[in-house]
């Protein structure tokens, strides 16, 4: 149990004194190992407060859930038990997983506070996952759990520079979830390394092969899509810095254009969401053991009750629409239809019908994190849409340092070639050879 007590140091030390990371939640009441000889043995671990596990609140970050009693582990925690981690605590996230309003701040909670960013402290972490990347590249842990919608493993793994994987949807079971859209959530890792990535996903998905992956010497190819790229001069330059090295080491790399996203391939996307949404949370309310919200009309309630803490920085607009939206009708079927052929036809298929990945810039560096001021992920590439929207897995890793910041280049896969997926990126990650990048700490 080493290596429990060095991230247990580490957390006292770091997050919640001295640089004030405020990645983690929320610590276990049930800190132990279960599998001396799993693949995760004595590891510790890491998950966003939004995975249900005995020990932990999983509050999704709203208050309105902390006190709500968890009773049993989500199959996630399962596995990773199973396994042999440890899972010592539960990470700060974007409050509902930054589906409440289009003024929220990524990384802030009403219950967790604000996750500081390890490089520079006033920088956003990203969202949704903010904790777990922030903490995976503070060095508490080496691995961490995350989940996405769209973004929310990628763009924390870009803007704290580790590595992120958001598998294909439906990949790894998603009860005891706290869910936005069953068309786009799922679970994922972040890491320090691609392997330590690979490992982690063998275990939630109940599958072997990913870390054998990570060794292989296959020949693919890559497509580096020209609309994949940030606002930032200097992020594109690196990015285009990073592909001349590939083509240097004689990687097969062709270019690609696509057509950018319209104003309604957006609406749609944000119609399925909230639609979804209203309906899913619904359900998983009224599932979940104890005393408390049973819809989200009455999430929305318990936030008029208690507005200085939970609307003191920005509204509900989201909650709003959704509740409104009438859950899965006509109107969401059609903003379904239309978005996935857009997804999948329109950009994934194509682009992929002479490559096995697509490459692409994710985020330019970190922001300046504004309470009640929003995002700035305008700044970003449109890298995470399409596959959000039609469920295929992408990944991120680190390629280097912008102003101070890490940046991160974006990796997308057909469904369920998860083996692709980590192949790619171990051979990018082995070929820039720029190891664990080590945050500056600076404030």
């Amino acid at each position: 149990m080493d290596a429990v007590e060095r991230s247990l140091e580490k957390i006292e030390k770091i997050d919640g004194s001295g640089y004030n990371l405020n990645s983690v939640l929320a610590l276990s009441s049930d800190i132990k190992c279960f599998n001396l000889e799993g693949k995760l043995a004595g590891l510790p671990i890491l998950i966003k407060d939004n995975i249900e596990c005995i020990g932990l609140p999983a509050s999704a970050g709203s208050l309105s859930l902390n006190s709500r009693t968890v009773e049993k582990d989500s199959t996630v925690a399962k596995r990773l038990k199973r396994a042999g981690a440890v899972i010592i605590g539960s990470t700060n996230l974007s409050e509902w997983a930054n589906i409440r309003s289009t003024n929220s701040t990524s990384g802030w909670s009403a219950l967790g506070g604000l996750t500081a960013n390890p490089w520079i402290h006033k920088h956003s972490t990203g969202g949704s996952s903010s904790g777990s990347g922030a903490a995976v590249a503070a060095g508490l842990v080496s691995m961490a759990i995350g989940t996405e919608t769209d973004g929310s493993i990628i763009s924390p793994a870009s803007l704290n520079g580790c590595v992120g994987i958001k598998p294909t949807v439906g990949l790894i079971p998603r009860d005891g979830i706290v869910p936005i859209s069953a068309s786009q959530d799922s679970p994922g890792p972040l890491t320090q390394t691609v392997a330590q990535a690979a490992l982690l996903l063998e275990v939630i998905t109940n599958t072997d092969g990913y870390l054998q992956a990570t060794q292989e010497n296959d020949k693919l190819r890559f497509g580096v899509v020209k609309q994949w790229i940030t606002t930032d001069d200097a992020t594109n330059t690196l990015f285009e810095q990073t592909i001349d090295q590939l083509r240097k080491a004689n990687f097969s790399i062709s270019e690609i254009s696509l057509p950018d996203p319209t104003e309604q391939d957006s609406e749609d996307e944000l119609t399925v969401l909230l639609h979804e949404f209203v309906e899913d949370l619904g359900q998983y309310l009224q599932d979940r053991a104890g005393v408390g919200v049973k819809s989200l009309q009455e999430v929305i309630e318990f936030n008029k009750q208690n507005a200085k803490l939970e609307l003191n920085f920005f509204d509900q607009g989201l909650f709003d629409i959704a509740v409104a939206s009438g859950g899965r009708n006509e109107k969401y079927k059609n903003a379904r239809k239309q978005n996935l052929n857009w997804a999948v036809n329109k950009v994934l298929a194509p682009a992929l019908s002479n490559v096995d990945v697509l490459l692409g810039a994710t985020y330019a560096p970190a922001w300046e994190s504004n309470l009640g001021g929003g995002d700035l992920y305008r700044s970003a590439s449109w890298i995470t849409m399409a596959p959000a929207i039609s469920g295929w897995p992408i990944g991120s890793l680190p390629i280097g340092v912008v102003r101070g910041l890490p940046v991160g280049m974006g990796i997308v896969a057909r469904a369920n070639q998860e083996y692709k997926l980590i192949s790619a990126m171990a051979a990018i990650e082995k070929t820039l050879g720029l190891g664990i990048l080590k945050p500056t700490f600076s404030k």
